[in-house]
């Protein structure tokens, strides 16, 4: 597998080939620098740390400092491990977006825009109990049921009711590469991706 920190700038649309319209999002990726090399023998797996996105000196912290002098690097804000990862690297490198080809289709994972307590109809997609005729009129966007009384006398695990919505890790697979900008550091896919404007990213392929 190989992995990319990328930022999320916003989203847009492009024309295709075929004179379709189609809905894009736009990535920032800045070059990633390896910080750690992990082996079967040092750490019990195998895996490389990659960092991104450069951090002011005295906003971090000395053994972070110490870590990143390793490979010889300022200190980086994200940091993001890749298990098995595929190609030659060491200590050091530098990984650009080039590594990405046009056409080609990657895996985004994100942490989805937190909607704070929300209701099933907003949460779950429900209809509501029923219409506002035969006296109803607070019920709009109730739940209804959540299980009978006497048996199982609980409310089985996994009920879809109300509750704390998104800012959860979310993928989004398959998605195309529509424009690879290797001078400017800057991805296109189509599609959406999780995460508000200015959030990291992992890009897998």
């Amino acid at each position: 597998m190989i992995g990319f920190i990328g930022k999320k700038v916003g989203m847009t649309s492009v024309f295709t080939e075929n004179g379709k319209k189609e809905a894009c999002t736009v990535i920032e990726a800045t070059p990633n620098v390896v910080t750690q090399i992990k082996t079967e023998e040092t750490d019990g797996y195998n895996a490389i740390q990659i960092s991104a996105v450069d951090k002011k000196e005295k906003n971090t912290p000395k053994a972070a400092q110490g870590h990143f002098a390793k490979a010889k690097t300022g200190p980086k804000r994200v940091v993001a491990e890749v298990r098995d990862y595929e190609g030659e690297v060491k200590l050091g490198d530098s990984i650009a977006v080039d590594i990405f080809e046009e056409g080609e289709y990657v895996d985004i994972a994100g942490t989805s825009k937190g909607k704070g307590f929300q209701g099933v109809v907003k949460r779950h997609g429900f209809r509501g109990v029923g219409d506002a005729t035969h006296g109803q009129h607070n019920r709009l966007r109730a739940p209804g049921s959540i299980g009978a009384g006497s048996t199982p006398s609980r409310v089985y695990k996994g009920t879809r009711m109300a509750g704390r919505m998104g800012g959860t890790r979310v993928k989004m697979q398959n998605l195309r590469i529509l424009k690879v900008d290797a001078e400017n550091n800057v991805l296109v896919v189509s599609g959406a991706v999780p995460g508000h404007k200015g959030s990291y990213l992992m890009i897998e392929k």
